[in-house]
């Protein structure tokens, strides 16, 4: 499977768990600044940017490695873009979800870290 089709199946099983958690999905795959966010998401009175990582059985590093501090910042300039249509104080916060698929892409473990950067 390419990585653009195994990012997308991350995308979905990421989407699944959060709102089985009872997250509220606002917007998938927002462009804005210099940078996209997989998923932007509602947790109480979190308005949450979510990076989706997701890589397949036996890889060498965790997902989570690959959001570097360039990915970092390009997602914040994104959530900027994002946050103008919100009034001042709305609280936010940056989530990484890992997603772990074997080679058929079936879900193996989903790990969520809040507040990952």
């Amino acid at each position: 499977m390419n990585t653009r089709l195994l990012g997308a199946k991350g995308e979905y099983f990421a989407s699944r768990y959060l709102r089985d958690k009872g997250y509220d999905i606002l917007s998938g795959n927002f462009v804005g600044g210099t940078g996209e966010i997989d998923i932007v998401a509602t947790d109480n009175n979190f308005i949450c940017f979510v990076e989706v990582k997701t890589r397949t059985r036996g890889t060498m590093f965790a997902p989570a490695e690959a959001v570097d501090r360039r990915k970092q910042e390009n997602i914040r300039s994104a959530a900027a873009v994002y946050m103008k249509d919100f009034p001042a104080g709305v609280r936010m916060r940056y989530d990484i979800i890992e997603v772990l698929v074997d080679e058929n892409a079936q879900l193996l473990e989903i790990n969520h870290i809040k507040n990952a950067f």
